[in-house]
């Protein structure tokens, strides 16, 4: 045994989206994906939602993998292990749901064993076995989960019985989105959402906002412990052309927003010095020819 200094490595993004039909979660997640991957030909989707997945495929081309009923747990972790193989860098399971409360999902195969409590000691190794298989998986993984209204009754003083809203739940086994790195919750039709779950401390306690490619992009970057971009900061400071900043540029297009002023910086030093170092009398000359193509302040 030796205790090490802890610190964050480079991980793989578990990240939830959750709400109810309608809400956008699976256009949500493929924005998400894209983010992450900055390549459609990367993302795949297991799509349980009758074909979902294609009504954006107008968006770039990703690939999908239609699962049909019976939803078990085993036919979602083949489903995953086809993603890997197939080197996809990001996959999105739409959705979770079905494991849970589908046709062969864990609540059906559960009532077919009996019903009985001790009938879960078959059933949750199988479903543990799903959860295992996102959390070990070499791609990140976006999951998609609808949410239902919960009501209780509650009997109030004057003996009258009240049904009371409790909020809404996802539709999967209770607990799973503690296993994730983020997990946001859509809140209707304008398709805003917030974090009911982060680890990344990016999100949480934020205003409400949509989901779009930028962040994605922050969240792999997150993962990825910011180390890239540090990296082309650094590199950005050394350089001394303006081609050589617009390669950079073009080389982190994961970091392009956070590397902007930067860059923007950097040029106006490289001008600067430009106009620094040149002779007077080359001014002077090149003021009085037709062709004058030095830099200018404007």
């Amino acid at each position: 045994m030796e205790l090490k200094q802890a610190k964050r490595e480079k991980v793989k993004l578990r990240i939830g989206l959750s709400g109810a039909s309608g809400s956008g979660k699976t256009y949500s997640a493929i924005l998400l994906a894209y983010g992450i991957a900055n390549d459609y030909s990367k993302i795949a989707i297991v799509d349980t939602e009758n074909n979902s997945a294609s009504l954006y495929s107008h968006l770039g081309n990703y690939k999908a993998l239609n699962l049909d009923a019976p939803y078990t747990p085993e036919k979602y972790i083949k489903a995953i292990e086809t993603c890997e193989k197939a080197n996809m860098e990001v996959v999105i399971i739409d959705s979770i749901s079905h494991e849970w409360i589908g046709t062969g999902g864990c609540l059906e195969i559960h009532h077919k064993l009996g019903g009985r409590f001790q009938d879960w000691a078959k059933v949750t190794p199988r479903h543990q076995s799903f959860i295992d298989k996102i959390l070990r998986s070499n791609c990140h993984i976006i999951t998609t989960a609808r949410r239902k209204v919960g009501y209780s009754l509650n009997t109030m003083q004057n003996g009258r019985v009240k049904v009371v809203k409790l909020g809404t739940k996802e539709i999967t086994r209770e607990g799973f989105e503690y296993e994730l790195t983020v997990n946001f919750q859509l809140l209707g039709e304008n398709h805003l959402c917030k974090a009911s779950k982060d680890r990344t401390g990016l999100f949480m306690n934020k205003p409400e906002f949509k989901i779009n490619a930028a962040i994605g992009k922050r969240l792999v970057n997150w993962s990825n412990n910011d180390k890239g971009l540090e990296q082309a900061k650094e590199e950005i400071q050394v350089c001394e052309t303006i081609e050589g900043l617009k390669h950079i540029y073009d080389k982190y297009p994961n970091y392009q927003n956070d590397l902007k002023a930067d860059v923007i910086n950097r040029k106006t030093l490289i001008e600067s010095a430009k106009l620094k170092i040149v002779p007077s009398s080359e001014i002077v000359n090149n003021q009085n020819s037709e062709n004058n193509d030095i830099p200018t302040r404007e």
